[in-house]
């Protein structure tokens, strides 16, 4: 029988004291309930069907979320999509996925509807564990784009997949180099945002705000004048009533023009 030292049981609490699990399989739901109670959970939650899944999320508001691939009435892919761009308060929680079907086209497909980690059925105990310390303890940066909500996917860890990294860029191995790689993250989204803003206002107006803000940090901690005074004036813009596409292009431009010479972006400037 696995079993978690109280150490690590107190580390992960604060994410697993509320649990939403999607399941249609009762055994299996009953199952992932009795282990999140090993673990210290307080409050858990199960359904089957994919509506009131959501409106468990709006109520209980769980710091972690586990959901079947799919069921009659639930397609976790779907649903994970749905959380990540709805307003709810656990848009952001960890989402993990299961799935007795764990094919590359079903790790891609969880992936890119922004699930944080993959868990192949039937799973040990210690097999969710790990899943639930990674998500726990191993926070990933937050993407707020267009076409994608949620965690890096450059840091995906199906579990599954023991192969080199997909891209050199992975991890940066200097400061510098890390600043480099967020601020032209940033910069590429907010490109992608104002070009895409008419297909999906409201997911555009909140990916260039996360950008704003992320590019303001990124200027204090790398004393870059420039990139503060031009995210200033984003926000500034994004604070006077309802921004259109229109009234962005000017400060979203002043701060594309500030992107590193020989990148994509600059050529393209």
């Amino acid at each position: 029988m696995f079993a978690a030292d109280a150490k690590t049981l107190n580390r992960i609490e604060p994410v697993v004291r509320r649990v939403l699990i999607a399941d249609p399989n009762m055994a299996s739901a009953r199952l992932l309930l009795d282990i999140m109670k090993s673990l210290g959970a307080r409050e858990v939650v199960t359904e089957s069907d994919e509506s009131r899944v959501l409106d468990h999320a709006r109520e209980m508001e769980p710091g972690l979320i586990f959901t079947e691939r799919n069921g009659a009435r639930l397609d976790g892919e779907r649903l994970a999509r749905n959380i990540r761009r709805s307003n709810l308060a656990c848009r952001r929680a960890p989402i993990i996925m299961m799935t007795a079907d764990a094919t590359a086209t079903s790790i891609k497909g969880a992936r890119d509807a922004g699930i944080h980690e993959f868990l192949r059925k039937p799973f040990t105990s210690a097999d969710l564990f790990r899943r639930v310390e990674n998500v726990a303890l191993k926070p990933r940066d937050w993407i707020e784009a267009v076409g994608y909500v949620g965690p890096d996917r450059r840091r995906f860890n199906s579990g599954e997949y023991a192969g080199p990294q997909k891209r050199k860029a992975d991890k940066p191995t200097t400061a510098a180099g890390a600043a480099l790689a967020v601020k032209d993250q940033a910069l590429r989204i907010l490109a992608a945002s104002l070009a895409q803003f008419d297909n999906d206002p409201m997911q555009a107006l909140r990916a260039v705000r996360q950008q704003a803000e992320t590019l303001k940090a990124l200027a204090i901690k790398t004393s870059d004048a420039r990139l503060a005074v031009a995210a200033a004036g984003l926000e500034g813009c994004l604070s006077v009533g309802a921004p259109t596409k229109a009234t962005l292009a000017g400060p979203v431009g002043a701060i594309l023009a500030l992107a590193e010479p020989g990148t994509e972006l600059a050529r393209a400037g």
